[in-house]
């Protein structure tokens, strides 16, 4: 049979080698905050999808774009290499973790196959969800209770509550002392906790978080797990964490998160040393070399990072994978739209030591809309189902996303203003 023959009946999902970037497109709607979504376009017709951040801006990635356009995208560590400069802690490693995220998702659907296999194959065939429940309108036991049976009720087994600042804020007496008078507004910032002479939280208070968590857990019984959330950053020194962190012990928490701002790995390590419960932290860290000294010095009791801070889907995985050889498991905090949610979870398939990936949008009922692959029960015992579909095994839902567009935003629209240089060295002949 002549070659040309045989090649007409083959199956290709492209020619990857012939593959360019033609294009950077992004879409920013309205969900838990604002989801900039990214769209990365070649000269074959197919294109990879990716996330921002949650709250960053898609400039993030747009100022990228000069750096991307012509290039092959199935060199995505070399194209990392080349943008992962520009990012940073927190929402400023967006841009450059969202493409990445693209790029993977591209590269799959130029080769068909899925996210997970780029990353070396899957451990486990659906991946856990710890769903997020922030706190109630009414923050009392009684309020407490009402949300988090509701999370129970969806199929969840593993559910996080908030203790945040606003609940000592909002509770006569759990605070002692009083805030600095004649502060500048912006610099009423959490980045040193127990500046100044500013308020303590008092026995009341911390005996109210136990009130509250000892109701939430005869509220769902001993086979939820559960975990908590803000539990003092930006309020609590350290040594407030470690007391309320001890009240909280007889409660058996998967774990205490952020208890310090991310800066800080010395006073983690303090916490997480004083308590038996684990302390989980690192969602605003960025890349490997961001998470090696909380990792080295096992300052976190499980590593938390989310993927469009801490690098995509790659180095993320080469995150979890260091962490193993510490003896520290992996949970993947992820607050994002169905993009970001299944980047999480092949990225949760291929972690051998994965606790759990975070479902950020369950009080959204458009949220599975907005793309195309995920059905209604999704998530019905707790568990997704990984996709074996090439890529994120997803598509956008253009209808559902105009809908639901940032106010100004438009849908994938033109973005030739960020064709020229705006990162980088421009060398110029002398």
């Amino acid at each position: 049979m002549p070659l040309d023959t045989i090649e007409n009946n083959v199956r290709t999902a492209s020619h990857p080698s012939e593959l360019r970037i033609t294009d950077i497109r992004t879409a920013t709607i309205v969900g838990h905050g604002y989801y900039p979504m990214l769209r990365i376009d070649t000269n074959q017709g197919i294109y990879g999808l990716g996330e921002v951040r949650d709250g960053a801006h898609h400039d993030t990635a747009m100022r990228l774009k000069h750096l991307l356009v012509g290039q092959n995208p199935c060199n995505v560590d070399y194209l990392f290499k080349s943008i992962k400069t520009f990012g940073g802690d927190s929402r400023e490693a967006g841009g450059v973790c969202g493409i990445e995220i693209a790029l993977m998702d591209l590269v799959g659907k130029a080769y068909g196959i899925p996210c997970y296999q780029l990353l070396g194959g899957k451990y486990r065939d659906k991946v856990r969800l710890y769903g997020d429940t922030p706190a109630p309108d009414k923050m009392t036991p009684e309020g407490y209770v009402e949300v988090v049976r509701q999370r129970k009720s969806l199929g969840l087994t593993f559910i996080k509550f908030d203790l945040p600042g606003q609940l000592f804020e909002a509770t006569p007496g759990a605070l002692i002392g009083s805030n600095t008078k004649y502060e500048y507004p912006q610099y009423k910032q959490w980045y040193v906790p127990g500046r100044g002479p500013g308020p303590r939280i008092s026995q009341a208070g911390v005996e109210l978080a136990v009130e509250i968590t000892r109701a939430v857990r005869a509220a769902v019984g001993d086979e939820i797990s559960l975990c908590t959330d803000h539990f003092g950053e930006g309020f609590c020194t350290a040594d407030e964490a470690i007391k309320i962190g001890h009240a909280l012990e007889p409660f058996n928490l998967a774990w205490v998160e952020d208890p310090l701002p991310w800066t800080d790995i010395a006073n983690h390590k303090k916490v997480a040393d004083a308590l038996l419960t684990p302390v989980a932290a690192g969602e605003d860290l960025y890349l490997w070399e961001g998470f090696r000294e909380a990792i080295e010095t096992r300052a976190f009791d499980i590593i938390h990072p989310d993927m469009l801070s801490s690098g995509g889907l790659m180095e993320t995985k080469r995150i979890a994978d260091h962490a193993e050889r510490f003896g520290i498991p992996t949970a993947l905090h992820a607050c994002c739209s169905p993009i970001g949610f299944m980047a999480n979870v092949h990225l949760g398939a291929a972690v051998a030591s994965l606790v759990a990936v975070e479902h950020h949008g369950l009080d959204l009922p458009f949220f599975t809309g907005l793309v195309t692959g995920m059905t209604d029960d999704y998530m019905a015992d707790g568990y997704v189902t990984v996709p074996d579909k090439p890529g994120l095994g997803i598509d956008l839902n253009e209808p559902v996303i105009r809908e639901h567009l940032r106010e100004g935003a438009r849908y994938f629209g033109d973005t030739s203003e960020w064709n020229h240089l705006r990162v980088g060295f421009d060398r110029v002949p002398h």
